[in-house]
């Protein structure tokens, strides 16, 4: 008795499932990214001229230890009242800066032993190599947070005079990367570089 032959499978029709769900995947598929602080390194100077003198009026120090306590201007502090006292320093306006301008819009106390000018003010974070990533994170967000506050203060200033109406800072970064936003990026994007030309953000790290 002749032995039937096996019937041939058809492996084309597979390649192409096989094919159309791989492309179902790389579509359909989101890849996560890491994500971290948002920090640049300042390049490396090779000029011999020598750092200007700050007066230590100018600096905040701000002191974080192993046991994520916090020492500010020598004293404790709460982390919820650093972004208060940051923005308090920041915003003294106790002198001038370094062109001999004094500072119009700023709101502070004008005190002559705090800082003289944002574009002279200097916060200092020095953290223990055993502080904890959490609280690290916390006081990193609250020192941010007060030059947000200074520049979304001083964007609703600014922003009616060139035509921006009840926009923040942070809203107007915002629309300055929205494609879908039909206003003067041109414009806006002045007026953001003037905000960070009057409250500069000088943020000093320094790990013990």
């Amino acid at each position: 008795m002749a032995k039937r032959a096996a019937p041939e499978v058809n492996a084309g029709s597979m390649a192409d499932i096989a094919f159309l769900l791989l492309i179902f995947f790389l579509v359909t598929t989101t890849i996560e990214k890491d994500s971290g602080i948002n920090r640049k390194l300042p390049p490396i100077d090779d000029s011999e001229v020598e750092p200007p003198i700050i007066k230590q009026k100018n600096i905040f120090t701000v002191l974080l230890n192993k046991n994520d306590q916090l020492l500010v201007e020598d004293e404790p502090m709460q982390i919820k009242d650093l972004r208060k006292a940051a923005v308090e320093f920041l915003d003294n306006g106790g002198g001038t800066d370094n062109n001999g301008n004094t500072c119009d819009y700023c709101q502070g106390k004008k005190d002559p032993n705090s800082s003289d000018h944002p574009d002279k003010a200097i916060i200092s974070l020095k953290n223990d190599r055993e502080t904890s990533y959490a609280a690290y994170i916390a006081v990193q967000n609250e020192l941010v947070a007060a030059y947000n506050v200074l520049r979304n203060r001083r964007a609703l200033e600014l922003g009616p005079q060139k035509g921006f109406n009840d926009m923040d800072f942070i809203k107007m970064q915002n629309n300055q990367k929205d494609v879908r936003w039909t206003g003067n990026k041109e414009k806006l994007k002045e007026v953001i570089d003037q905000i960070k030309l009057e409250i500069p953000q000088k943020l000093s790290e320094v790990v013990e």
